[in-house]
């Protein structure tokens, strides 16, 4: 089997040539399991080898097989959790696998091909409906903002030190400022971008790949501000960030604040720098 090619990363992670090495058994037994027609991989996956299925019934799915990384870790429990409601519907789940059979969107188009200010009330009519109390496995956002504070100092200086140190200090002191005075918790999605929502029949737009956490509401939005896909510029992510926040009567600074802090947490991947994520940061932070 070819593996797409946005899944090229795996291959320099510890253990990734092994996975790479099992997923197509892996898909041929889950295939049998479920009793699946499967269609190639799609080529844009980036965090699971995924493809079109189609059950014995003719019903649309997709298969996915994660990437065992611990950010999709709890994807099928929120998806379970949400039961369709605003989100693909989960139809299955084999967690040794980590393999996930999903409600397939059609027609699949994404979100950012509306008008950009047509997105984001799309995105502000779907979150209330996500953002639900739950228990169970999901990590809080309070214990995930930990490591991120432990971690980005020193991923910054083995990056060598690509940015400014005074971004480093302004995601820190948002983290100090925001994890402790969090509001209601509730079910949040840390990757709900304008890439991860999809046209749907059932629905009109249904949002796909959740990264869930249990957090406050402002935090929910940041993927929307941040994201490129709705434009990247000074301009657009501040428009982004007024028009959501004042559609669901969140409050700015703090949806700013974890915006800055999540950017920069996200920023680097070994020697990789992320630098739309270090645009965003710095306009944030510098008022732009």
């Amino acid at each position: 089997m070819e593996i797409p090619a946005g899944l090229s990363w795996v291959r320099q992670r510890p253990g990734g040539p092994e996975w790479l090495a099992t997923v197509p058994r892996w898909r041929d037994e889950c295939a049998r399991q479920w009793s699946l027609r499967l269609g190639p991989p799609y080529p844009a996956a980036f965090a699971s080898l995924a493809m079109p299925a189609d059950l014995p019934d003719g019903t649309p799915a997709v298969l996915k097989l994660q990437y065992p990384d611990p950010d999709s870790r709890h994807e099928a429990d929120a998806l379970a959790h949400w039961d369709g409601e605003a989100a693909v519907r989960l139809l299955a789940h084999d967690p040794r696998r980590r393999a996930l059979l999903v409600e397939r969107c059609r027609p699949g188009s994404p979100l950012h091909e509306l008008p950009a200010d047509e997105a984001v009330d799309v995105v502000a009519a779907l979150l209330p409906r996500l953002w639900r109390r739950a228990a169970g496995p999901f990590t809080p956002l309070a214990e995930e903002a930990a490591g991120w504070r432990r971690r980005l100092p020193g991923k910054w200086e083995r990056a060598g030190r690509p940015y400014e140190r005074r971004l480093v200090d302004a995601a820190l002191d948002r983290l100090d400022r925001l994890v402790d005075s969090q509001g209601e918790q509730v079910l949040v999605n840390q990757d709900m971008h304008a890439g991860n929502v999809l046209r749907a029949t059932r629905e009109p737009w249904l949002v796909i790949d959740p990264k869930p956490l249990l957090g406050e509401r402002e935090f929910a939005v940041v993927p929307i501000v941040r994201g490129v896909e709705l434009g990247h510029s000074p301009g657009a992510v501040r428009r982004r960030l007024d028009r959501i926040t004042g559609a669901l009567g969140l409050d700015r600074d703090r949806v700013a604040g974890w915006t800055v802090a999540h950017c920069l947490a996200w920023s680097l991947d070994g020697d990789t720098v992320f630098t739309n994520q270090v645009e965003v940061a710095r306009w944030l932070v510098d008022g732009h």
